[in-house]
């Protein structure tokens, strides 16, 4: 794995819970939603006993232990990526790789915080990645 995928981990896995999020928002919207009685008098044996929105209370426990189970995936990330980055000598290659990877910070926002042009900063950010040592075993998304 190289050194730019293995620090991207951590911005998909945040973009992932998100999503996750967002559909987690839906599914209270709709779990809270009034749905239309139903006055019909006919029978119907194969029909659920349990009340339409029971189902989606169910989804929406299973997706809010799913964004927990990914949230702790990202705070063991995100803590092993700060040990990498630690490891880098130099302090302005040290601090592009935090701001970039792990406060997902826009190469203009970083050229503003370090007062530098984004052309210095994409090549202080490529020699920064020479000097990341990915882990034997790294945690993996």
């Amino acid at each position: 794995m190289t050194p730019k995928a293995y620090l991207n981990q951590a911005y998909r896995l945040e973009q992932r819970i998100r999503l996750h999020q967002e559909e987690l928002e839906n599914l209270r919207m709709l779990a809270a939603s009034v749905g239309s009685p139903g006055f019909e008098e006919h029978y119907n044996p194969n029909r659920p006993d349990d009340a339409p929105f029971v189902k989606t209370l169910d989804r929406i426990w299973e997706k809010e232990k799913k964004v927990n189970d990914e949230l702790c995936l990202l705070l063991k990330l995100k803590d092993e990526i700060q040990s990498v980055i630690d490891q880098v000598e130099n302090m302005d290659e040290r601090l592009i790789l935090t701001y970039r990877y792990l406060k997902n910070y826009t190469w203009m926002r970083i050229g503003d915080e370090l007062s530098a042009d984004e052309r210095t900063i994409r090549r202080w950010h490529s020699r920064a990645l020479s000097h990341v040592k990915v882990p034997k075993n790294p945690t993996m998304i």
